[in-house]
């Protein structure tokens, strides 16, 4: 048996199919994983090698059956702990949900079902998707942070311990993630995941995403979950069919850059700084460019927006379990209830026009390129990291995605950003693709 570990999930789905490899055999490959390495990394928040071996099973027999297959048959996903999944709890990283699961599978995870995957177990997750800390150690330095809030994803996928996974963002909870641990995290366009059936932050906000070794398997993956649903009003009709191809197939001649260093340029630490000097100057289509003015104020307004939406989901939370919630949870949701509603709509208003202002980057460039995080993942467990690279793209709704091409201090992962034009996410993704194969060569 190959080494299914260095496989595309491509790749493994095909064998999977010719019946040169059973999900089965498949599957205890990863359970072997999570035997080995969990007890230190904890990416965990439930599973349960019994069942996980059964739906291998079921996906055999189908399989041998003659029935036919989806594109990810028999392939196991871990799902972060916010996504709803009936047979197993979905706790969202609080001891106030401890043992709850939801009544219902979210849309997502039905959409994995139909393609013919495997939700392997669930994730870990800062708590409520916000800042306080999972269990979760970086599996390059136990006594660094995997980011947050989509903690476990990140790391299931960085450690082989699950071949892709799904998370989420808010702020910056899939690019910090995958930056940190040295996987491609991929946040699409705000409205082409559905976030039906998943723990609301911010209906604003709150984008779904997902996380793998290479372009290819997040390409594949968002093939799956690309979809309407008219239970989240936020989705739009969006035909993904064709974005893995496209992804392969890449741009028609060679991209442009903007390399933006942000106003935060000066919080990156110094070995991370000359490794993005040193890749800037690596390819002569990037030009360097201040951030524009406008995006000062994003950051305020994300934050607005952000922690209203916290008081306002959360506020039964607040009101009968407050002691049980972090103090990063208390403050944003004290903060939130402060707010007035001029203040929330002029936020609002203002995600419109400065959209508008930001689209004209693409009359003449593919991408904008920017660290994905301040620097390596920070020592301690006590803090997730800062999402001040990330909350403008998530402010905006535009494609993001962090590719590791970079390593800092001590030899960690360093993710480089790389931004897009909203709803332009099969050309975004072969713009993506073209720089992990140029920086590969």
């Amino acid at each position: 048996m190959s080494d299914i570990f260095s496989l595309s999930v491509e790749e493994l789905a095909a064998k999977i199919k010719d019946a040169q490899i059973t999900s089965v055999e498949v599957c205890e490959q990863y359970i072997d994983r999570i035997k080995k390495f969990d007890k230190d990394i904890k990416a965990w928040a439930h599973f349960d090698k019994k069942l996980l071996l059964e739906k291998a099973v079921e996906a055999d027999n189908h399989r041998r059956a003659g029935k036919s297959l989806g594109p990810l048959h028999g392939i196991p996903v871990a799902v972060k702990d916010i996504v709803g999944t009936i047979d197993m709890p979905t706790e969202c990283g609080t001891t106030i949900r401890k043992g709850k699961s939801y009544s219902q599978n979210a849309e997502i995870v039905d959409l994995l079902h139909s393609a013919g995957a495997i939700v392997m177990g669930k994730t870990t997750t800062s708590e409520l998707a916000f800042l306080g800390p999972s269990k979760t150690t970086n599996p390059h330095d136990n006594s660094r942070t995997p980011g947050g809030s989509s903690s476990g994803s990140a790391a299931a996928v960085a450690s082989f311990m699950a071949p892709v996974s799904i998370g989420s963002q808010t702020g910056g909870s899939v690019i910090r993630p995958a930056s940190y641990c040295g996987v491609v995290g991929y946040k699409p366009s705000y409205g082409l995941i559905s976030r039906n059936g998943v723990l609301k932050t911010s209906y604003l906000l709150d984008h779904m995403g997902v996380f793998g070794r290479k372009v290819e398997d997040v390409a594949l993956l968002a093939k799956v979950l690309i979809k309407k649903d008219p239970y989240d009003p936020a989705t739009i009709y969006y035909s993904a069919e064709n974005i893995l191809s496209e992804t392969k197939k890449g741009p028609l001649f060679e991209p442009k850059f903007i390399f933006y260093k942000t106003d935060h340029w000066k919080m990156i630490e110094k070995k991370s700084r000359e490794a993005f000097e040193y890749f800037i100057k690596s390819f002569k289509n990037i030009e360097t460019f201040d951030t524009p003015s406008y995006f000062k104020d994003i950051h305020k307004y994300h934050q607005i927006i952000h922690e209203t939406d916290l008081a306002n989901n959360f506020s039964v939370y607040y009101k009968k379990y407050k002691k049980k919630l972090s103090s990063y949870m208390q403050k944003a949701i004290a903060n939130g209830n402060k707010y007035s509603a001029k203040e929330y709509a002029e936020a609002i208003d203002f995600m419109k026009r400065s959209y508008e202002s930001y689209q004209e980057v693409f009359e003449d460039y593919h991408g904008v390129l920017s660290p994905s995080s301040p620097g390596v993942a920070p020592k301690g467990l006590k803090s997730t990291g800062t999402a001040e690279f990330n909350k403008v793209w998530s402010y905006l709704g535009t494609p993001c995605i962090s590719l590791p091409l970079l390593e800092g201090e001590n030899k960690l992962p360093l993710g480089v950003q790389l931004i897009g034009d909203r709803y332009d996410d099969h050309r975004f993704l072969g713009v993506a693709r073209w720089l992990e194969k140029e920086c590969e060569e």
